[in-house]
Protein backbone atom coordinates (compact mmCIF):
# COMPACT_ATOMS: atom_id res chain seq x y z
CA UNK A 1 0.00 0.00 0.00
CA UNK A 2 1.79 3.09 -1.69
CA UNK A 3 0.88 6.77 -2.47
CA UNK A 4 1.68 7.39 -5.92
CA UNK A 5 1.75 10.63 -7.91
CA UNK A 6 1.30 11.23 -11.35
CA UNK A 7 2.68 14.72 -13.02
CA UNK A 8 0.96 15.22 -16.46
CA UNK A 9 2.13 17.64 -18.44
CA UNK A 10 -0.61 19.62 -20.42
CA UNK A 11 -1.40 19.18 -24.37
CA UNK A 12 0.03 20.91 -27.32
CA UNK A 13 -1.18 24.41 -27.36
CA UNK A 14 -0.24 27.68 -30.57
CA UNK A 15 2.55 28.54 -28.76
CA UNK A 16 3.86 25.30 -28.53
CA UNK A 17 3.85 24.67 -31.85
CA UNK A 18 5.66 28.26 -32.42
CA UNK A 19 8.26 28.26 -29.99
CA UNK A 20 6.62 30.62 -27.76
CA UNK A 21 7.74 31.40 -24.37
CA UNK A 22 4.30 30.66 -22.41
CA UNK A 23 5.12 31.17 -18.86
CA UNK A 24 1.74 32.65 -17.17
CA UNK A 25 0.38 33.58 -20.32
CA UNK A 26 -2.99 31.68 -20.44
CA UNK A 27 -3.03 29.67 -23.61
CA UNK A 28 -5.85 26.86 -24.48
CA UNK A 29 -5.01 24.18 -26.14
CA UNK A 30 -5.02 23.16 -30.27
CA UNK A 31 -6.69 20.73 -31.49
CA UNK A 32 -3.83 18.17 -31.02
CA UNK A 33 -3.84 19.17 -27.58
CA UNK A 34 -6.95 18.47 -26.66
CA UNK A 35 -6.88 15.24 -29.04
CA UNK A 36 -3.89 14.16 -26.65
CA UNK A 37 -5.36 15.00 -23.68
CA UNK A 38 -8.59 12.53 -24.55
CA UNK A 39 -5.84 9.79 -25.06
CA UNK A 40 -3.82 10.73 -22.38
CA UNK A 41 -7.22 10.31 -20.11
CA UNK A 42 -7.58 6.64 -21.49
CA UNK A 43 -4.80 5.47 -20.02
CA UNK A 44 -4.18 6.95 -16.87
CA UNK A 45 -8.04 6.26 -15.89
CA UNK A 46 -6.08 2.60 -15.84
CA UNK A 47 -4.41 3.68 -12.60
CA UNK A 48 -7.78 4.73 -11.00
CA UNK A 49 -6.54 7.85 -9.28
CA UNK A 50 -8.27 9.37 -6.66
CA UNK A 51 -7.61 13.06 -6.93
CA UNK A 52 -6.89 15.56 -9.50
CA UNK A 53 -5.65 18.72 -8.68
CA UNK A 54 -4.49 21.19 -12.19
CA UNK A 55 -3.10 24.75 -12.33
CA UNK A 56 -4.82 27.47 -12.79
CA UNK A 57 -4.30 28.35 -16.49
CA UNK A 58 -6.54 26.88 -18.75
CA UNK A 59 -3.70 24.80 -20.73
CA UNK A 60 -3.19 22.47 -17.72
CA UNK A 61 -6.85 22.40 -16.73
CA UNK A 62 -7.97 21.89 -19.89
CA UNK A 63 -5.69 18.57 -19.76
CA UNK A 64 -7.28 17.26 -16.32
CA UNK A 65 -11.09 17.39 -17.36
CA UNK A 66 -11.11 14.21 -19.53
CA UNK A 67 -9.51 12.36 -16.94
CA UNK A 68 -11.73 13.68 -14.67
CA UNK A 69 -15.35 13.18 -16.75
CA UNK A 70 -13.55 9.40 -17.41
CA UNK A 71 -13.18 8.63 -13.40
CA UNK A 72 -15.99 10.94 -11.75
CA UNK A 73 -13.76 12.76 -10.38
CA UNK A 74 -13.88 16.70 -9.87
CA UNK A 75 -10.53 18.65 -10.32
CA UNK A 76 -9.22 20.85 -8.14
CA UNK A 77 -7.36 24.36 -9.48
CA UNK A 78 -4.21 25.34 -7.45
CA UNK A 79 -2.41 28.59 -8.98
CA UNK A 80 0.93 26.90 -7.12
CA UNK A 81 1.34 24.76 -10.28
CA UNK A 82 1.32 27.21 -12.49
CA UNK A 83 4.94 27.26 -15.12
CA UNK A 84 7.31 29.14 -14.72
CA UNK A 85 7.03 32.86 -14.94
CA UNK A 86 9.09 34.02 -18.18
CA UNK A 87 9.07 38.00 -17.55
CA UNK A 88 9.76 39.89 -20.42
CA UNK A 89 10.20 36.62 -22.70
CA UNK A 90 6.13 35.49 -22.71
CA UNK A 91 5.15 35.49 -26.22
CA UNK A 92 8.42 35.78 -27.66
CA UNK A 93 10.09 32.78 -29.76
CA UNK A 94 13.36 31.16 -28.80
CA UNK A 95 15.00 33.09 -31.76
CA UNK A 96 13.75 36.46 -30.81
CA UNK A 97 14.41 35.91 -27.39
CA UNK A 98 18.23 34.98 -28.12
CA UNK A 99 18.46 38.10 -30.36
CA UNK A 100 17.54 40.39 -27.48
CA UNK A 101 19.15 39.10 -24.30
CA UNK A 102 22.00 37.23 -25.67
CA UNK A 103 23.50 36.94 -22.34
CA UNK A 104 20.40 35.93 -20.31
CA UNK A 105 19.45 33.63 -22.78
CA UNK A 106 22.63 31.31 -22.44
CA UNK A 107 21.56 30.96 -19.10
CA UNK A 108 17.64 30.69 -19.36
CA UNK A 109 16.88 33.47 -16.58
CA UNK A 110 13.89 35.84 -17.88
CA UNK A 111 14.49 39.54 -16.92
CA UNK A 112 11.23 39.67 -14.54
CA UNK A 113 10.89 36.18 -14.57
CA UNK A 114 10.80 33.84 -12.11
CA UNK A 115 13.77 31.81 -10.73
CA UNK A 116 14.14 28.19 -11.20
CA UNK A 117 14.73 27.95 -7.50
CA UNK A 118 11.56 29.90 -6.74
CA UNK A 119 9.23 27.33 -9.08
CA UNK A 120 10.79 24.52 -7.78
CA UNK A 121 10.18 25.57 -4.23
CA UNK A 122 6.40 26.52 -4.60
CA UNK A 123 5.34 23.43 -6.92
CA UNK A 124 7.26 21.19 -4.43
CA UNK A 125 5.62 22.73 -1.52
CA UNK A 126 1.94 22.45 -3.44
CA UNK A 127 2.38 18.89 -4.47
CA UNK A 128 3.89 18.04 -0.92
CA UNK A 129 0.21 19.45 0.91
CA UNK A 130 -2.59 17.54 -1.67
CA UNK A 131 0.08 14.38 -1.04
CA UNK A 132 -0.36 14.03 2.16
CA UNK A 133 -4.41 14.53 2.04
CA UNK A 134 -3.68 10.92 0.09
CA UNK A 135 -5.06 7.52 1.27
CA UNK A 136 -2.21 5.09 1.98
CA UNK A 137 -3.11 3.69 -1.42
CA UNK A 138 -4.04 6.74 -2.90
CA UNK A 139 -3.20 8.05 -6.50
CA UNK A 140 -2.84 12.02 -7.03
CA UNK A 141 -3.01 13.59 -10.62
CA UNK A 142 -0.98 16.62 -11.36
CA UNK A 143 -1.91 18.40 -14.13
CA UNK A 144 1.18 21.35 -14.90
CA UNK A 145 3.72 22.83 -17.06
CA UNK A 146 7.10 21.23 -18.51
CA UNK A 147 9.29 23.75 -16.03
CA UNK A 148 7.18 23.14 -13.75
CA UNK A 149 6.93 19.65 -13.27
CA UNK A 150 10.69 19.02 -13.79
CA UNK A 151 11.82 21.56 -11.00
CA UNK A 152 8.83 20.21 -8.63
CA UNK A 153 9.80 16.65 -9.01
CA UNK A 154 13.93 17.53 -8.34
CA UNK A 155 12.97 19.37 -5.27
CA UNK A 156 10.71 16.44 -4.01
CA UNK A 157 13.51 14.47 -4.87
CA UNK A 158 15.67 16.21 -2.86
CA UNK A 159 18.29 16.82 -5.51
CA UNK A 160 20.86 19.67 -5.12
CA UNK A 161 20.46 22.23 -7.83
CA UNK A 162 23.23 21.97 -9.65
CA UNK A 163 21.94 17.96 -10.65
CA UNK A 164 18.34 19.32 -11.86
CA UNK A 165 19.19 19.59 -15.16
CA UNK A 166 19.73 15.35 -14.99
CA UNK A 167 16.01 15.30 -15.54
CA UNK A 168 14.97 16.01 -18.87
CA UNK A 169 11.78 17.65 -20.38
CA UNK A 170 8.50 15.90 -20.50
CA UNK A 171 6.70 16.18 -24.13
CA UNK A 172 2.65 17.02 -24.36
CA UNK A 173 1.02 15.23 -22.53
CA UNK A 174 3.56 12.87 -21.07
CA UNK A 175 4.01 12.12 -16.88
CA UNK A 176 6.02 11.21 -14.66
CA UNK A 177 5.13 8.80 -11.36
CA UNK A 178 6.66 9.33 -8.10
CA UNK A 179 6.08 6.91 -5.75
CA UNK A 180 6.16 7.23 -1.56
CA UNK A 181 8.75 4.92 0.09
CA UNK A 182 9.91 5.01 3.34
CA UNK A 183 12.69 6.89 2.59
CA UNK A 184 10.70 9.52 0.92
CA UNK A 185 9.59 9.88 -2.73
CA UNK A 186 11.44 8.23 -5.71
CA UNK A 187 10.80 8.25 -9.06
CA UNK A 188 9.85 5.21 -10.68
CA UNK A 189 9.00 7.04 -14.92
CA UNK A 190 9.54 9.87 -16.43
CA UNK A 191 8.28 11.49 -19.44
CA UNK A 192 6.36 8.16 -20.21
CA UNK A 193 3.49 8.08 -22.44
CA UNK A 194 4.35 9.05 -25.94
CA UNK A 195 7.22 7.84 -28.38
CA UNK A 196 10.20 9.96 -28.22
CA UNK A 197 10.23 13.05 -29.47
CA UNK A 198 11.76 16.78 -29.58
CA UNK A 199 10.22 18.30 -26.81
CA UNK A 200 8.87 21.96 -26.93
CA UNK A 201 8.85 23.37 -23.48
CA UNK A 202 9.58 26.78 -21.90
CA UNK A 203 12.35 24.86 -20.19
CA UNK A 204 14.54 24.87 -22.93
CA UNK A 205 16.45 27.05 -24.79
CA UNK A 206 17.60 25.17 -28.02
Amino acid sequence: MTRRIVCLRHGQTRWNVEHRFQGHTDIPLDEVGVAQAARAASLLAALKPTMIVSSDLQRAHQTALPLARLTGLTVTVDKELRERGGGDWEGLTREEIRAGWPAEFKSWRAPNGESVTDVAHRVNVAVRRWAASLAEDGLLVVASHGAAIRLGIAALLGLPEPLWPILGGLGNCSWSILEESSRGWRLTEHNAGTLPTPVSSDDIQA
